[in-house]
């Protein structure tokens, strides 16, 4: 690019700013917002219910028929499942990371349409629903009655026509789960009693609602083919469905010639009842509704969080007196908080890269030049983000902090060599100018592509650690692209434009003070740089032993994946003993709720008893709780981190000693997993005897807990629940004319729920139920009080025909990937890294696991795993490259090595700040290092660059390294400085998100300021070394 064009015409250079700042600046609204860029595995949720069935029922009859048809469907990665003693099912199908959403779910809906021949009749009835899935929980809202007006029931019916209905239609919503109450049902509540004094069987019942109750099409009168002439047709309606509790009581049971009718209401208590009374519901122990909103994988939370808001708001307006509804929880407010932060770090950056700019060049003109770059090259970025269908992003915003102290390079560059021929050779700033891009247009170029070529790898990289780089890299590359256009347009028109060629040195006390300072360092620069090129001994001894302490340094650095973050909010799993009833779990539920209610930092308590969010399964005695904290600024002032309440909560829940409670944060990235912390699975590959497979996690967990790297350590396997066998004497029961069938059925109708068919009201479709009275069932005495219909119009006692006995049998029966499994779960010590607690975990299973019990990982321990120590290929490979474009630059295979060598010691430097600040090797750290990398060979390469064209001018090898070193030390500190200073921020940030900045931010710092102090000194070495050893 000829500079001169713009340097005639700075006004074309100008219009060419502006367009790209405002087409940036376009851009940024248009840009979605969201934490991470789309890294969530997409997920598809396989649900139903099989009332009165059996974890180990479940298992056999409906979970591994579906999974064995999902199982090997396209880009599925690993399905797990699991099967309750409340007769739920609970499939997901985790996909590859990138995979389309939509598609997979047909996927899977098509599977499962091949496995529902193979279910049992009551579960088709029930339904599968195959739906897109995400652990993501968005939001929580409440619906609730301050004043108590309306009970929870009408609240859950409320909140599903009103509410639910409505935000499911809102773009990127994936589900919308409810918790205490139920839809509406119209119940039956048998007097079983009654039935027996009438010896009226319940299948009887049954039968008379099914006819009564039903659909019925009764045709028209006239309609074609009709006679010639029929004027008229007439539609035939007659009542089909019933709608009203009063009409299902006047529906005959039995009826005999001359005898007396027996109605429904005789021998039953109907009502508009709930379907299920198996969950609650309580905010800060107040009645309520509970609905979770779960956003869809590849949705923009922001945008949804922002449509559920309106959506409420304008709901509201017409909701009953005493109803109110109130967001507790939105996880996009941690997002909006960490974006907010980070774009300050943003513009503190900029504040101080200009104060170091005007530092080191001293005249407002000449800091103008570079400072302008930023707005430019930093705004263009956004345009580059919308153009690829980025987001912004907590990946991309880092890139663009970072990009601050690299875009003024370049600009900083021709400035500084701009002034310098005023000065030395009395120039006109416009022949100055002209002069200088001579100089350093090529310099330029190949800084910037080299810093390019250092992000190519990544982007054959896969998974979340491939999709963060690549965002990175890309956010990086444009911002630096629009920098070296800045550099070779702009920054040469505004110092041909601005600078006047009498401009004096500056009296200000400061800068008088620090170019004595800096001339000082400068000059002893000079001698120490010369010593060194003459010892060259000495110089690489010194060299291998920095790069000896930064590999030995960074191999302890602990190993992680993505840093927890304080996002607002925790979660507690709680349990109760086996066999423990909804009603006594809300009691201590209740207590629980009270004692973290009471914790400082804590803003609300919601609770959801009856339901375990770790497997997503209904269970009496299990609950959760979502205890949203009050905002950072107001938190982090006391000194009160989630992390730190995590462990507050965990010594008071020792209060209720009858609740095991389980206190974990969110995941990371939202959406993988439930709960922070690691996610082991094992699984039984050699049987199905859960018996087998309790063993072996009871000897792991053993050790586990004694570990002191881990804590919070827990696992919802549980063998022990106590479960009533019911044992038929088939013999006795063919002898008095009892069918088999009519026990089930009378089992079923009164013990448990009798789906029976359906009704319509308010719009909506409801089932109806028939169940005993509460009375007739709740002791194992009143199972022997029951009679089914025998020989002869009689009816038998249930007691003479079975026999009862009290067992133990697994709670939940979970599968991982078609095996009977079991998961692990809990969070690294303080001061361990989740890469050493993987390791920790893998080392004790390997000691521990019997023959025919594996273990593999899930959610985020899965992806951990997966993704590996990618860091060490990525940066040989960016190397490489590097390598071989500094080759074909210099036309030479040695000398790029005077770069490339360089880069070694600044690891030292990143290892070591890592190490005092307690930071592990995570995946941010490893972003850092790679930008490190480049930012290190583009230091050298100003050297290097201009010592070759000395050297080809005819000077010798060293007397060129030398004056290069001399002439570029004041401009590769001035960048550095740049660079670090504008770093900085992120090294101290505290508040949301803070723990990623701090990770990036210790990376970088801490590496390029040893790739400075060290850099300088060891360039001019290895280009000596080189440009002999190339024959130079």
């Amino acid at each position: 690019m000829n500079s001169d064009t713009f340097i005639d015409h700075p006004y074309l250079a100008i219009v060419i700013a502006i367009v790209i700042s405002l087409v940036g600046a376009l851009a940024i609204f248009a840009l979605p917002v969201a934490q991470y860029p789309n890294v969530t595995p997409p997920q598809v949720s396989i649900t139903t219910t099989y009332p009165g069935a059996s974890a180990q029922e479940l298992l056999d009859s409906v979970i591994e028929p579906i999974e064995t048809q999902v199982n090997g469907v396209r880009d599925l990665i690993y399905l797990s499942s699991t099967g309750s003693n409340s007769g739920s099912v609970s499939i997901t199908a985790t996909f590859r990371i990138g995979s389309d959403g939509r598609a997979n779910t047909q996927d899977t809906q098509d599977r499962v349409n091949w496995a529902l021949p193979q279910l049992p009749e009551t579960v088709q009835r029930e339904g599968v629903i195959v739906q897109e899935q995400s652990g993501n929980i968005l939001m929580a809202m409440t619906l609730y009655s301050p004043n108590r007006s309306y009970d929870t029931l009408f609240l859950s019916n409320y909140a599903t026509i009103q509410l639910k209905n409505r935000l499911s239609r809102i773009p990127g919503v994936a589900n919308i789960q409810i918790f205490g109450g139920s839809d509406y049902a119209m119940r039956f509540w048998l007097d079983t009693d009654k039935l027996a004094a009438m010896n009226l069987p319940v299948s009887e019942v049954v039968r008379a609602v099914q006819n009564q109750n039903l659909l019925v099409s009764s045709g028209a009168v006239g309609a074609a083919p009709n006679l010639p002439g029929e004027p008229l047709k007439y539609t035939v309606r007659t009542r089909g469905r019933l709608t009203d509790p009063a009409q299902f009581r006047d529906i005959v049971v039995r009826s005999t010639p001359g005898g007396p009718q027996v109605r429904l209401g005789d021998v039953a208590r109907i009502e508009l009842g709930g379907e299920s009374y198996s969950t609650a519901a309580s905010l800060n122990n107040q009645p309520a509704v509970m609905l979770l909103v779960y956003q869809q994988s590849d949705a923009n939370g922001i945008a949804i969080s922002d449509a559920c808001r309106a959506a409420i708001a304008e709901l509201s307006q017409s909701f009953p007196p005493d109803l109110a509804c109130g967001f507790q929880y939105d996880s996009t407010e941690f997002i909006r908080a960490s974006v907010r932060d980070v774009a300050v770090t943003l513009a503190t950056a900029v504040a101080l890269v200009a104060l170091v700019t005007l530092l080191f060049l001293q005249n407002w003109r000449m800091a103008l030049v570079p400072t302008l770059a930023i707005p430019v090259s930093i705004l263009g970025a956004f345009a580059g983000l919308r153009l690829l269908g980025y987001s912004i992003n907590m990946v991309t915003l880092f890139g663009l902090v970072l990009a601050i102290g690299i875009v003024v390079d370049d600009a900083i560059i021709v400035i500084e060599n701009v002034h310098r021929l005023m000065v030395e050779e009395k120039l006109a700033p416009r022949e100055a100018a002209s002069r200088s891009m001579r100089q350093i247009t090529g310099a330029i170029i190949a800084t910037t592509l080299v810093l390019l070529a250092m992000f190519v790898p990544i982007c054959f990289l896969s998974g979340i650690t491939g999709e963060l780089y690549r965002q990175f890299g890309v956010t990086i590359s444009t911002a630096v692209l629009l920098s070296a256009v800045n550099a070779l347009t702009l920054s040469p028109a505004l110092a041909a434009l601005l600078l006047k060629p009498d401009m004096v040195e500056s009296r200000f006390f400061l800068f008088r003070w620090f170019n004595a300072g800096f001339g000082a360092i400068s000059k002893r620069y000079g001698g120490g740089v010369a010593a060194a090129v003459r010892r060259v001994l000495p110089v690489l001894a010194v060299y291998l032993v920095l790069t000896g302490a930064a590999v030995w340094t960074f191999h302890r650095v602990p190993g992680g994946f993505i840093p927890e973050e304080d996002q607002g909010v925790f979660f507690a799993g709680i349990r109760l003993p086996p066999g423990s009833s909804l009603e006594r779990t809300e009691e201590k539920v209740a207590e629980l709720s009270a004692i973290f209610k009471k914790l400082p930092g804590v803003r609300d308590v919601l609770a959801a008893p009856g339901f375990n969010i770790l497997n997503r399964t209904p269970a009496a005695n299990n609950a959760f709780l979502v205890v949203v904290l009050e905002p950072w600024d107001r938190r982090l002032k006391r000194g009160l981190s989630a992390a730190k309440l995590v462990r507050e909560a965990e010594r008071a829940s020792f209060l209720v000693p009858e609740a095991f409670t389980m206190v974990f944060e969110p995941p990371p990235i939202p959406g993988i997993g439930t709960a922070g912390g690691f996610n082991f699975v094992l699984e039984n590959t050699a049987g199905s005897d859960p018996d087998a497979l309790g063993a072996a996690l009871d000897a792991m967990l053993e050790e586990v807990m004694a570990n002191p790297k881990f804590t919070n350590v827990f696992t919802t396997f549980n063998l022990n629940c106590p479960y009533l066998k019911l044992e038929i004497d088939r013999e006795k029961a063919l002898r008095l004319g009892v069918d088999l069938q009519s026990i089930y059925s009378t089992l079923e109708g009164t013990l448990g729920v009798n789906y029976i068919n359906d009704f319509n009201r308010f719009g909506q479709v409801y089932k109806v139920e028939l169940q005993a009275e509460p009375g007739a069932r709740d002791t194992m005495e009143k199972i022997r009080r029951l009679h089914v219909p025998g020989s002869g119009n009689t009816m038998v006692p249930l007691d003479s025909l079975i026999r009862l006995s009290l067992h133990t049998a697994p709670e939940f029966l979970s599968r991982y990937n078609l095996f009977l499994s079991a998961e692990l779960q809990g969070s690294p010590a303080p001061g361990v890294s989740s890469g050493e607690a993987l390791s920790e975990l893998e080392a004790i299973a390997a000691r521990t696991l019997p023959p025919g019990i594996d273990h593999a990982w899930t959610d985020m321990s899965y992806q951990q795993k997966l993704a590996g120590n990618q860091a060490l290929p990525v940066f040989a490979l960016a190397l490489l490259f590097i390598y071989l474009f500094l080759a074909a630059l210099y036309e030479s295979w040695v000398l790029p090595f005077s770069v490339i060598l360089a880069v070694f010691p600044s690891l030292l430097g990143a290892a070591a700040l890592l190490t005092l600040t307690g930071i592990a090797d995570n995946i941010y750290t490893q972003i850092g290092v790679v930008l490190l990398f480049a930012m290190s060979c583009k230091s050298s390469i100003l050297i290097v660059d201009f010592a070759l064209q000395r050297s080809r001018e005819g000077a010798d090898a060293s007397a060129a390294a030398v004056e290069a070193a001399k002439l570029r030390f004041r401009a590769i500190v001035m960048t550095g400085a740049a660079f670090v200073l504008g770093t900085l921020p992120l090294l101290y940030a505290s508040g949301p998100g803070a723990a990623s900045q701090r990770s990036i931010g210790a990376a970088v710092v801490g590496g390029m300021t040893c790739a400075v102090l060290f850099g300088v000194f060891l360039v001019p070495v290895f280009y000596r070394i080189c440009r002999r050893g190339a024959g130079g």
